[in-house]
C-alpha cells in the first residue's frame, strides 16, 4: 500500500513553530574550538537580558548554568525531563534542549553544542531549537562542523545572522612521546601521571578499574562515566575542581561542555564501541575531548597524550583535519499529529507499525530537512504494542520517547512495570530503598546506578502521568541517599579483582 504523505512541505515544519515565525529573530553564532570562550560570551548576554533560556545538551550542564545565573543575582528556573525547580519571579530558565518551550517568548536564547545536530538519536532537538527558539536574539554556540546547513535554514526563514569566530585561549600541544613509550608497560605509567591529568576510557569497567589502580598507587581520583547520575557526576567534578582529587578518570562524557581544570588529556584508547562495533574515534570526538585540556585562567598550555606511540598518529590526524560534517539536511522528529494521520491511513493502533512504515516508505523531498532515524523508537514501540496493545497512540508515543536502555535488563523490566501501570490505570509507587543503601560496602555500586536510572524514569513519567506516578515529590530524598552511596562506593571500590592484571588486559585488548 502506497500512501501519499506530505508531512514535510517546505513550510509545514518551520510554520509549526508559530511564535518563532512571528519574531524577527537575529542569530549570533559563536563558533570555535573547545576553550575558546564561545559559551561564556553568550552567557554574558543571557545574564544581562530581561528574560532568557539556556538550552543544554546535558542535565548536568543545565544545572551548572542555572546555579551560575542564580549566583550572579539572576533568578533562574531549572527544567529537565526529570525535574521542575521553579524560582519565584524568575524570567530565565536553564533546560535540557528537548524541554524547550516553543510557546513562551524570551529576549535571549542560547543553543549550546550546535554540532550535536549530527547525533543520530538527539540531533532533531537541535533542529527544533534552531528553527523554533522563541527569542528575538538567538546565540548559537559550538564548533564549525555544521555551520553551512544552519545558515541555509536561517536564510530560508528570512532571518538574519552574524558569525563570530573564536580561537582557543590556550595552545593545545600533542606531546611527542607517549606515556608508556613504544609498548605499554604498567611500571612506566605510574611515574608519568601528574596532578591535573584526565585519563579517558570508553567503558564503565575501564573507568572503575583504572581508578582503583591509580588509588592503589597513592593518587586521589575522581571518576565520571555515563551510568552515574548527574548529581554524582557533579560531586566527582567538584572533587577534581577543588583539587581534592589529583587525577580524573572519565569517559568521553567530559567532552560535552563540562568545565574542569584539566592540564593534560590522556587517551587510554583510540577506539570506542558505538553500540554496533568498535571503531576509531572521529574528528569531533577527539577535538571535543582533547580540547578540555589547558583550562583558560588555570593553565597556560593544554597537553594531549596517549599510552603508546603508534596511537599518536591517529590523534594528530584527527586534531589537524577539517571537521566539517557531511550534513546537508537537518534531522526532524516525527510528531504525534503525523503518527495519528498515518495510523488512520493504515487502519492500525500499533505504533511500531506506524513508525516502521514512516521510516521505510515515506520519502521527503525537502532541501533542508529529513526524517531523523527511528530505530531506537521502533524498538521501544514493539514492546509497547506487545505489553499495552489497547493503550492510546498518544500514551504509546510517550513511552516510545521514554529515556531508557532496553539492552539493560534491569531498566527494561522496570520500564515494562511502569507501562503496565499506565495500561491498567493503577498507581505505581517508587522502587523500595534496599537495605544496603545506608551501608558503606561498595559491592552494590552497579545496583545503585541501576536504581538511580529507574528513579529517573519514574521522575520523567511523573510529569507525563501524574495520576499514576503520584509520589514524585519523594524522589529527591531517595535520589540523595543513592547518590551518597555511589559517591562513597567510588572512593572505596577496588575495581574488578586483580587491577594489575585488569589494566594489562585493558591495554592489550585495545588492538582487537
Amino acid at each position: 500500500m502506497k500512501i501519499s504523505h506530505q508531512d514535510l512541505t517546505p513550510t509545514s515544519y518551520t510554520d509549526s513553530f508559530s511564535l518563532a515565525r512571528k519574531l524577527k529573530r537575529h542569530h549570533h553564532f559563536y563558533l570555535g574550538p573547545t576553550n575558546s570562550g564561545k559559551t561564556y560570551q553568550a552567557l554574558q548576554a543571557l545574564e544581562k537580558a530581561k528574560s532568557g533560556v539556556y538550552l543544554a545538551p546535558l542535565r548536568l550542564l543545565a544545572m551548572e548554568i542555572r546555579d551560575r545565573l542564580v549566583a550572579s543575582g539572576v533568578p533562574c528556573n531549572l527544567i529537565t525531563g526529570e525535574e521542575r525547580v521553579i524560582m519565584a519571579g524568575a524570567r530565565h530558565t536553564a533546560s535540557t534542549i528537548e524541554m524547550m518551550n516553543a510557546n513562551k517568548e524570551v529576549d535571549v536564547a542560547v543553543i549550546d553544542e550546535i554540532q550535536m545536530l549530527q547525533d543520530p538519536d538527539r540531533g532533531a532537538a537541535w533542529t527544533a531549537a534552531l528553527v523554533g527558539a522563541p527569542a528575538s536574539t538567538v546565540f548559537i554556540c559550538g564548533s564549525t562542523a555544521v555551520t553551512s546547513p544552519c545558515i541555509a535554514t536561517i536564510e530560508s526563514l528570512n532571518e538574519t545572522y552574524e558569525i563570530t569566530q573564536l580561537a582557543r585561549k590556550t595552545p593545545l600541544v600533542l606531546e611527542h612521546e607517549s606515556i608508556c613509550g613504544k609498548h605499554y608497560n604498567r611500571q612506566k605509567l605510574k611515574p608519568k601521571l601528574q596532578k591535573g591529568d584526565a585519563i579517558i576510557a570508553f567503558s564503565r569497567k575501564d573507568v572503575l578499574t583504572l581508578s582503583a589502580r591509580f588509588r592503589q598507587w597513592g593518587f586521589n581520583v575522581a571518576s565520571i562515566y555515563g551510568a552515574l547520575s548527574p548529581e554524582v557526576r557533579r560531586t566527582e567534578s567538584e572533587r577534581f575542581n577543588t583539587g581534592e582529587a589529583d587525577i580524573l578518570v572519565a569517559t568521553d562524557a567530559i567532552g560535552m561542555g563540562l568545565n574542569l581544570p584539566i592540564r593534560r588529556v590522556i587517551f587510554s584508547n583510540i577506539h570506542k564501541f558505538d553500540g554496533v562495533a568498535s571503531r576509531l574515534l572521529n574528528m569531533t570526538e577527539v577535538r571535543q575531548i582533547a580540547g578540555r585540556a589547558g583550562r583558560f585562567g588555570i593553565y597556560e598550555t593544554g597537553y594531549v597524550n596517549v599510552l603508546e606511540n603508534d596511537e599518536l598518529i591517529h590523534i594528530e590526524h584527527m586534531l589537524s583535519t577539517d571537521d566539517t560534517a557531511d550534513l546537508n539536511k537537518l534531522p526532524v522528529s516525527i510528531n504525534l499529529m503525523q503518527i495519528n494521520s498515518l495510523a488512520h491511513s493504515l487502519h492500525t493502533n500499533k505504533i511500531a507499525e506506524v513508525l516502521s512504515y514512516h521510516q521505510e516508505r515515506t520519502r521527503f523531498q525537502h532541501p533542508l530537512f529529513e526524517q531523523a532515524p527511528l530505530e531506537t523508537q521502533i524498538s521501544q514501540a514493539i514492546l509497547v504494542d506487545e505489553y499495552a496493545p489497547k493503550m492510546s497512540l498518544k500514551d504509546k508515543y510517550i513511552f516510545v520517547c521514554a529515556p531508557i536502555s532496553l539492552n539493560v535488563a534491569f531498566e527494561k523490566d522496570y520500564y515494562l512495570m511502569c507501562l503496565k501501570s499506565v495500561s491498567e490505570s493503577t498507581i505505581r509507587y517508587l522502587p523500595p530503598a534496599p537495605s544496603w543503601l545506608d551501608a558503606h560496602n561498595p559491592k552494590h555500586l552497579e545496583e545503585a546506578e541501576l536504581l538511580s536510572h529507574n528513579l529517573s524514569l519514574y521522575a520523567w513519567l511523573s510529569y507525563k502521568f501524574p495520576q499514576y506516578f503520584t509520589v514524585g515529590a519523594k524522589i529527591p530524598e531517595l535520589r540523595r541517599r543513592i547518590s551518597r552511596y555511589i559517591e562513597s562506593a567510588l572512593l572505596t571500590q577496588a575495581g574488578y579483582g586483580d587491577t594489575s592484571r585488569e589494566i594489562d588486559y585493558i591495554m592489550t585488548k585495545r588492538r582487537y
